[in-house]
């Protein structure tokens, strides 16, 4: 059982509470069987997590869409020598949650708490996921199929009271994505792709390398060298960051008592020199049951006409205190 409660002071859109976990495990010979609320990620590379769509994110949690909020599902696994085959269905759906007027980060015109959906169903439609997965030799390869309601939304202008604000609209939506991860001495190589069919058709991309250092200098830290290029065939009309990009980082593990890790990076738009990003992770522990994390992230961009203009001005930076016991 895993229980989420944020309390916001400024933003009531911000203040919310979620079971990101309660579920039954049970397990026989080659299988498993899960059934309750869950989280399941999949995915391989640093910058973007195009094939991770079973979860939907609780984007007033973190910048770079990693926290989610828990999906019900049943989710069967039979777990092969030729491969791993997962088998979910998923009967309810989870709306993305977003900023308020008072709340960052958040676009210009303030996001409508209505949405509208596709299916007549809405949010009772009953969606699926299949996923393929097997180690060949060095190599990790995933293939994954989904069809249901779009984890992302589109968005309608429309008319509040006396204000315009942006209305999500949940299409349905069919995804193809495959993922592969290779080992190759100190090399790590990484890429993800999709095809999605929804109210646009488009192919997303994403892969590259990293090269770790063991040992650097003699000493018993490991640094690591990140590249990856991402790509969207919609292209400005794309949504997120990641149209025609390269992400460039290290990773810093120090293999020190309390796990300190380090991660910096930089996405960089190719078409427009003025629009980038930078983030950078870190986190150690201070005893057995208390670990910091501190994140921040960095927005710069100087293009009006492209739709993460609202951003240039909202840095992030979260520093906490975990507790675990």
């Amino acid at each position: 059982l895993t229980p989420f409660y944020r309390y916001d002071s400024l933003d009531n859109e911000r203040t919310h509470g979620d079971i990101r976990e309660a579920l039954y495990l049970t397990y026989w010979e080659d299988y498993e069987l899960r059934v309750g609320i869950s989280k399941v990620f999949w995915g391989v590379t640093e910058s973007a997590h195009l094939v991770d769509v079973v979860n939907q994110t609780d984007e007033v949690e973190s910048v770079d869409g990693e926290d989610k909020l828990g999906q019900p599902m049943l989710h069967f696994s039979a777990i092969k020598q030729w491969g791993t085959v997962d088998a979910l269905l998923l009967p309810y759906f989870r709306e993305r949650t977003f900023a308020g007027d008072d709340g960052r980060l958040r676009p210009t015109i303030p996001v409508s708490a209505e949405a509208s959906y596709q299916s007549s169903h809405g949010q009772n439609h009953i969606d699926y996921a299949l996923r393929y997965s097997v180690m060949l030799d060095d190599w990790d390869v995933g293939v994954s199929y989904f069809q249901g309601t779009n984890r992302d939304p589109y968005f309608q202008v429309v008319d509040q009271g006396m204000r315009q604000v942006l209305a999500p609209y949940y299409a349905q939506s069919k995804q193809v994505g495959v993922d592969v991860q290779g080992i190759v001495g100190d090399w790590l190589w990484k890429f993800e792709g999709i095809y999605r069919d929804s109210l646009d058709h488009h192919i997303g991309l994403v892969g590259g390398f990293e090269y770790t250092w063991v040992g650097v200098f003699d000493s018993i830290w490991d640094v690591g060298v990140i590249s990856e290029y991402l790509y969207d065939s919609r292209g400005n009309n794309a949504q997120n960051i990641g149209q025609n990009d390269l992400f460039v980082g290290s990773r810093f593990v120090f293999n020190d008592e309390a796990g300190t890790e380090v991660l910096l990076g930089i996405t960089q738009d190719l078409d427009n020199s003025d629009i980038f990003n930078g983030k950078l992770e870190a986190s150690s522990r201070l005893t057995n049951h208390l670990k910091w994390r501190f994140d921040a992230w960095l927005f710069e961009n100087r293009t009006p006409n492209d739709r993460l203009y609202f951003a240039r001005k909202d840095d992030f930076v979260e520093l906490s205190l975990e507790y675990y016991f």
